[in-house]
C-alpha cells in the first residue's frame, strides 16, 4: 500500500508536534515542511535532516505528487492558505478555528466538495479516548436527560497577540460540547475583560442557550492562577466529570441526582441522591496520533472525518456569535 504523501505547513509551537506525529505515522511520507521563520525551519532540519524544508508555500502547491497539506499557521491565514490547497486539489487539514468568520468557513466547505477533497479541522478533544467515553455515556443514556453542561479552560499563559481569549480557547470546548448535545445553540451570549492588553479580552464567560432548555457555560482564561481543563456534564440521573490535566484519572462518573417525585408531599419537594462515584478505565493514546490517523485514513479512503468541515463551520458560528455577543455588553446573540 502507498504512502500518503503530506506537507506540513506551519512548524512552531502547534505545527511540530504535527510535524513529529505525522512524520513518525508508517503510512505517511512527509514530504515538505513550510515554515517563514529562519529559526523555526533550522530547528526541523536538525530534527528531521531527510526532510525538505522551505519558506515558501508556492513551492508546496506545486508539487503535484502531494496528496494533503496540513495546516498549523496563524487563524488570520487559514482561509486564504486552505482556499488555495483546495483549488490545487489537495486534501486539507487545518488547525482550529477553520477560519475568522461563517462566510469563509463555508465557501471552504463548498469548495472541498466541489472538488472532493477531504476537509478537515483539527478539533483535537473529539478524538480523545474520555470525550468518547462520555458521548457514549450520552447516547446511552446513562446520565438519563442532559440538564446543563459546564467547561473551566484556564491557565496563566499562553497570552496571544493575534487573537483574544474566546478565539484562542473557546473552539476545543464548543466541538465537545456540540458532539455531546448533537445540536447547534439558538443562542449565544459572552461578557470578557481586556486587562492586558487593549481589545483583546484575557477573560471571557460565554454561554450556549439551546431550543430544548439545555445550556451550557465556558470559562476560559490565558489571565489565572491554575490550570484547568475541564467539562461537566450534569444528567438527570448521573453527573460527569471530564479533567484533562489528571494524568490517570481522566474521567469520574457520580451517582448523584436530584428529582421531583411524581407526587404531592409535605417537606421538601425535590429528592436528592448521593450514590458512588465511579472511575472508569480508559484505554488510553495519545489523542493528536489518533487524529492524525483518522486524516490519513479519510485521505485514503474517502470518509467523512470526524471533525470535517461543517463541524469546523458550527464551531465558527458559535464562536462568531460569542465575538458579537462581546462587543453588545453580553446581549444574547441569535445563531440564524
Amino acid at each position: 500500500m502507498s504512502r500518503i504523501q503530506i506537507a506540513c505547513v506551519g512548524a512552531g509551537y502547534w505545527g511540530k508536534n504535527l510535524v513529529r506525529v505525522f512524520h513518525d505515522l508508517p503510512d505517511v511520507h512527509l514530504r515538505q515542511v513550510c515554515d517563514a521563520s529562519t529559526e523555526i525551519r533550522s530547528a526541523i532540519q536538525r530534527q528531521y535532516p531527510e526532510v525538505p524544508i522551505t519558506a515558501n508555500y508556492n513551492e508546496v502547491l506545486g508539487d503535484d505528487a502531494l496528496d494533503a497539506i496540513v495546516l498549523a499557521v496563524p487563524a488570520a491565514e487559514h482561509y486564504e492558505l486552505a482556499r488555495r490547497a483546495l483549488e490545487r486539489g489537495k486534501h486539507v487539514y487545518v488547525e482550529k478555528p477553520m477560519t475568522l468568520d461563517a462566510a469563509t468557513s463555508a465557501h471552504l466547505v463548498e469548495l472541498a466538495a466541489e472538488r472532493d477533497r477531504v476537509l478537515m479541522v483539527g478539533h483535537l478533544l473529539k478524538y480523545h479516548p474520555a470525550v468518547h467515553m462520555l458521548h457514549d455515556l450520552v447516547l446511552e443514556g446513562a446520565l438519563g436527560d442532559l440538564y446543563y453542561l459546564y467547561s473551566q479552560r484556564v491557565n496563566l499563559g499562553i497570552v496571544r497577540s493575534d487573537e483574544n481569549a474566546l478565539w484562542s480557547l473557546a473552539p476545543h470546548d464548543i466541538s465537545v460540547i456540540l458532539y455531546l448535545l448533537g445540536q447547534e445553540p439558538d443562542a449565544v451570549s459572552a461578557r470578557g475583560e481586556c486587562y492586558l492588553q487593549p481589545d483583546i479580552e484575557d477573560v471571557v464567560f460565554a454561554n450556549l442557550h439551546f431550543a430544548d432548555g439545555k445550556m451550557a457555560q465556558m470559562q476560559l482564561s490565558w489571565l489565572d492562577p491554575h490550570r484547568i481543563r475541564r467539562l461537566t456534564v450534569v444528567g438527570s440521573r448521573k453527573m460527569a466529570v471530564f479533567d484533562d490535566v489528571e494524568s490517570a484519572e481522566k474521567v469520574r462518573i457520580y451517582d448523584k441526582s436530584a428529582e421531583r417525585p411524581q407526587y404531592d408531599s409535605y417537606g421538601d419537594s425535590i429528592a436528592l441522591r448521593f450514590g458512588d462515584v465511579v472511575i472508569p478505565r480508559l484505554q488510553m493514546a495519545e489523542p493528536l496520533k489518533l487524529e492524525c490517523q483518522h486524516f490519513v485514513e479519510c485521505v485514503r479512503t474517502g470518509q467523512t472525518p470526524r471533525s470535517d468541515g461543517h463541524d469546523g463551520l458550527r464551531v465558527v458560528r458559535v464562536l462568531e456569535a460569542a465575538q458579537a455577543s462581546l462587543r453588545q455588553a453580553g446581549a444574547p446573540v441569535p445563531l440564524r
